[in-house]
C-alpha cells in the first residue's frame, strides 16, 4: 500500500453510514472494513472536531474552540480561520514525520492547515478586488491550484457556500484530491467533502433533499474510492458530527440587547455591533455560544439573564467548562448550550429596516458568527433572507445516543472495538495504523 486517503464527510451520520439504500458504497466499505460511532468533542464543529482529530486534543488543549475565534486585544471575531499557527500543537503528520523524517503529508480543504509543516497544502481563498470576487484557493507549492485549475477549471466557490451551493464544489475537491495523489503521490493525505452538511441543515437530516444528497455523495465516494485505490491509497471515511432536527433559533444577542449588555454603532439608520465596547456579546456557532464579557464584574448577572432564557440548557462558568473539555482561554467567559432541538442566530436587530446591510448578503467576515441562513435566497428581495427559522437541522452537541455521534468507516480493519470511540483517539489509531500500513 502506498498511502491511506482520510476524507472528512460532512455531516454524514452513522445511520447514514450502514444505510444500503442510500448509500451502497459507503455502506459497503462499512461492511467489509471498520464502521464505529465517534464520541465527538463539545462543540462538534467543523474547525474544532478537525483540530481534535489532527491533534488528538480536546478543545480545552489545542485552543479551537468553535469555527471562529473572539481576538480580545483588537475587539473583533473572525471566523474559518486558516492559520495553523493558531494550533500550537503537534499534527498527525509532524508525528508520523518524527518517526519518519521522509514522510510527507497532502492537507487539502482542512482548517488552520495553512503555514503548517505539511508538504501539500490547499484551502479556498478567493482574493476580494471592491466589489468583485475571485474564486481562487491558497497553496503550497504555489503552483499546486494552478495544475489543478489548468486541468478541473477554476474551484467553483459559488457552489462551495451559498444560496447555489451543490455538490460540484465537493466533486472538485474530489478530483483535485485524487489529482494530488496520483501526481505526488504523498504518504497521508487529508481531504474534506462538505456536500451532505447543505440540505441537512437546509431541510432537515431526514429530509427528501437530504437522502437524496446522500445517494449523490454516496456515488462521489464510489469514484474516489476507486480512483484512490487506483493509486495505491486505501480510503478512511470519518465525519466530524450528525446533524439532528430543530424546531426554532435562539437570537441570543437579542437578549442581551434588550438587558443592556450590548453596545451599538448607529450609521446611516442601521445598526452594528461593536464588539469591543460591548459589557457582553455572543459569538455564535450552531448549537454553542460564547459570551464574552469585556465588564467581567456583571459575569454573574449576564449568566441568571441568559439561563432564563428559553431554549437554553446550560450556561457554563470556567469551572463548569472543565469538566466538557473546553476550558482554554479562546473560549467565552460563559458558555451557552440549547436545548437539543434550538441553535443560536447571530442577530441582534429588533427592527428589521436597521439590520446592518450585510445580513442580507453571504458575508463569512463581518458576521460574529455562523450564519445558515445564508444558504437561502429571498426570490422577491435577491437576497439573502433574515428568517433564521427556515433552518430545519444544526449540530454541536454531544449526544449519547451512538446514532447521533459521528462515525469512522474504514476499507482497512482497525482495532477501535465496537465503539463509541473518543474523538481525541482518532490521531493516534492513525499514526499506529500508518505504522503498520507502512
Amino acid at each position: 500500500m502506498d498511502g491511506i486517503l482520510i476524507a472528512i464527510i460532512a455531516g454524514l451520520s452513522p445511520k447514514m453510514a450502514r444505510s444500503e439504500e442510500h448509500c451502497p458504497n459507503i455502506a459497503s466499505i462499512a461492511k467489509s472494513g471498520t464502521c464505529v460511532p465517534v464520541k465527538p468533542v463539545l462543540p462538534a464543529v467543523t474547525c474544532s472536531m478537525q483540530a481534535t482529530y489532527s491533534t488528538g486534543l480536546t478543545p480545552a488543549e489545542h485552543g479551537v474552540v468553535a469555527n471562529g475565534y473572539y481576538f480580545r486585544d483588537t475587539g473583533k471575531v473572525e471566523l474559518w480561520q486558516h492559520s495553523a499557527r493558531l494550533i500550537k500543537q503537534p499534527r498527525i503528520w509532524d508525528m508520523l514525520r518524527e518517526k519518519n523524517p521522509a514522510f510527507r503529508t497532502a492537507v487539502l480543504f482542512w482548517w488552520n492547515a495553512l503555514y503548517s509543516s505539511a508538504d501539500i497544502v490547499m484551502n479556498v481563498a478567493p482574493i476580494h478586488e471592491g466589489n468583485t470576487t475571485i474564486p481562487s484557493c491558497y497553496s503550497f507549492p504555489r503552483n499546486l491550484y494552478d495544475e489543478c485549475e489548468a486541468a478541473l477549471g477554476p474551484f467553483p466557490l459559488h457552489r462551495f457556500w451559498g444560496p447555489m451551493t451543490s455538490i460540484e464544489s465537493s466533486k472538485w475537491i474530489a478530483d483535485a484530491t485524487v489529482k494530488v495523489l496520483q501526481d505526488r503521490r504523498p504518504d497521508l493525505t487529508l481531504t474534506y467533502i462538505p456536500f451532505l452538511d447543505y440540505s441537512t441543515q437546509k431541510f432537515g437530516p431526514e429530509s427528501r433533499q437530504a437522502l437524496a444528497d446522500a445517494t449523490a455523495l454516496d456515488a462521489l465516494i464510489g469514484d474516489l474510492k476507486a480512483a484512490a485505490n487506483a493509486a495505491g491509497a486505501k480510503l478512511v471515511l470519518v465525519s466530524e458530527y450528525s446533524l439532528i432536527p430543530v424546531t426554532a433559533p435562539i437570537a441570543i444577542n437579542r437578549v442581551l440587547r434588550e438587558n443592556g449588555l450590548l453596545d451599538l454603532r448607529v450609521v446611516g439608520g442601521r445598526e452594528y455591533l461593536d464588539t469591543g465596547a460591548s459589557p457582553a456579546f455572543a459569538m455564535v456557532d450552531h448549537q454553542i455560544a460564547h459570551v464574552y464579557l469585556n465588564d467581567t464584574a456583571r459575569l454573574k448577572e449576564t449568566a441568571e439573564i441568559l439561563r432564563a432564557v428559553e431554549g437554553v440548557a446550560e450556561v457554563l462558568s470556567r469551572k463548569e467548562q472543565k469538566e466538557y473539555g473546553i476550558d482554554h482561554p479562546n473560549a467565552g467567559e460563559l458558555v451557552v448550550l440549547p436545548q437539543k432541538d434550538r441553535w443560536f442566530s447571530y442577530y441582534w436587530w429588533l427592527d428589521e429596516g436597521r439590520a446592518p446591510g450585510f445580513a442580507h448578503t453571504v458575508d463569512i467576515h463581518r458576521k460574529p458568527g455562523y450564519d445558515p441562513v445564508e444558504m437561502f435566497v429571498d426570490p422577491v428581495r435577491k437576497c439573502i433572507p433574515t428568517d433564521a427559522s427556515l433552518i430545519k437541522g444544526s449540530h454541536g452537541l454531544v449526544s449519547d445516543d451512538p446514532d447521533e455521534m459521528a462515525v469512522l468507516v474504514s476499507e482497512i480493519k482497525l482495532p477501535v472495538g465496537d465503539g463509541p470511540m473518543p474523538a481525541t483517539e482518532f490521531a493516534s489509531t492513525m499514526v499506529n495504523l500508518f505504522g503498520k500500513a507502512k
